[in-house]
């Protein structure tokens, strides 16, 4: 199986993990942030774990809380190549950006910049940005489509951070399964469509999605607004239990059924630099003309 590691960062680094827990450095700042994936020990707690700047705990309530041990700014920027992007300790464990996609960041900037002709992006639970600002800096024009209001403004200000205030990015707060609809019926056409649906969400009026009953009528409807020579579909997930096979025979069945190209499917990964392995953190489907 394949395994994409996004192994080019130099401001961010997985240091240790064990314990079900990671250590990480973004940019100059240490964080300890629990990991479902990691379930083998901790070596050994060093000093470099407990000397950090911030530990996130889980409540056994559910949710949890950062232990702020050494004071951070509020936020803080790091970049990635020639991107740039703003990091900040959420209330719910993230900090605003998941790393492991730079695999994909740079896969589609290489398929944007090689297209040889301009390249249009859907960008679908689109979060902070992180894929809008790769495919605007490889110059595609992107709408970008979340339902929280706080990502897509956190979005915005990650695209001017990159100096990309410019470029051709929409961006729009809304459901993004009604927003797909209303581009089918305006008969509005994407080259490309990014998504990184949830596992489990409610719409608007108390809809309720769930993501292995509904990720194949959605990628159907996606489909719908693609334009007659597409350039990629892209599918991330987050979802355990479900396996990159299950991505790649939904996308023979649908993008391959009707365009040809070729798949790619497996694990998102982190390279852990004290023991040389592997995090994984997900999964993707790789669809490309």
């Amino acid at each position: 199986m394949n395994m994409y590691v996004a192994n080019q960062w130099k401001d961010y680094e997985v240091i240790d993990t064990g314990g079900g827990e990671k250590l990480e450095r973004w940019g100059d700042v240490i964080l300890r942030r629990p990991d479902p994936q990691i379930i083998w020990p901790l070596k050994q707690e060093t000093n470099e774990w407990r000397q950090v700047h911030g530990h996130y705990h889980r409540s056994s309530s559910g949710g949890g809380s950062w232990d702020m041990k050494k004071p951070i700014p509020e936020r803080w920027t790091i970049g990635y190549e020639n991107l740039k992007f703003h990091i900040k300790p959420t209330s719910f464990k993230h900090t605003g950006l998941f790393p492991e996609q730079a695999a994909n960041w740079s896969w589609m900037m290489d398929k944007i910049k090689n297209a040889g002709r301009p390249i249009s992006v859907l960008n679908l639970f689109a979060y902070t940005g992180g894929a809008t600002v790769a495919a605007a800096y490889a110059g595609a024009s992107v709408v970008h489509v979340d339902a929280a209001k706080g990502m897509v403004q956190w979005a915005k200000e990650n695209v001017q951070l990159s100096g990309l205030a410019d470029r051709p990015v929409r961006f729009i707060t809304d459901d993004v399964f009604k927003f797909v609809q209303r581009e089918e019926r305006r008969g509005n056409r994407y080259d490309a469509i990014i998504m990184d649906p949830p596992s489990y969400g409610r719409g608007p009026n108390g809809e309720t999605w769930k993501l292995e009953q509904n990720l194949y009528p959605f990628l159907k409807s996606c489909m719908n607004i693609l334009s007659d020579n597409p350039l990629f579909l892209l599918i991330n997930s987050y979802t355990t239990g479900i396996s990159p096979t299950v991505l790649r025979n939904m996308l023979t069945m649908t993008m391959s059924a009707q365009y040809g190209g070729n798949i790619t499917a497996g694990e998102i990964g982190l390279p852990i630099t004290r023991s040389g392995l592997d995090l994984p953190c997900g999964i993707l489907g790789r669809w490309e003309s």
